[in-house]
């Protein structure tokens, strides 16, 4: 039977993670609560965040706001502005 966690993510019981997927303090707090699909999710707008901002996930400068991105995205703490989806210029209304 897999382990399950109440997902930050998707505000609901889900598969959880198999190890944490990030070191340290953090890590631990991902492990613990946000599941599979959750981290999925996170994954697909890191891409964007990466992408927006021009970053490197091989330069430590940019591993930093990276870190704060994913710390907005899973927890919805600090000055992270998840709730303002990114839209093609043609999506823009």
């Amino acid at each position: 039977m897999s382990r399950t966690v109440t997902c930050v993510v998707l505000k609901q019981d889900a598969e959880a993670l198999d190890e944490p997927p990030h070191p340290g303090d953090l890590g631990v707090r991902i492990y613990e609560n946000v599941s599979k699909e959750g981290w999925k999710k996170w994954l697909e707008h890191l891409t964007m965040v990466i992408n927006e901002n021009g970053l490197s996930t091989a330069d430590p400068r940019s591993l930093g706001l990276i870190e704060q991105h994913m710390i907005g995205f899973l927890f919805d703490e600090g000055d992270y502005t998840g709730g303002q989806a990114f839209r093609p210029p043609s999506a823009k209304k």
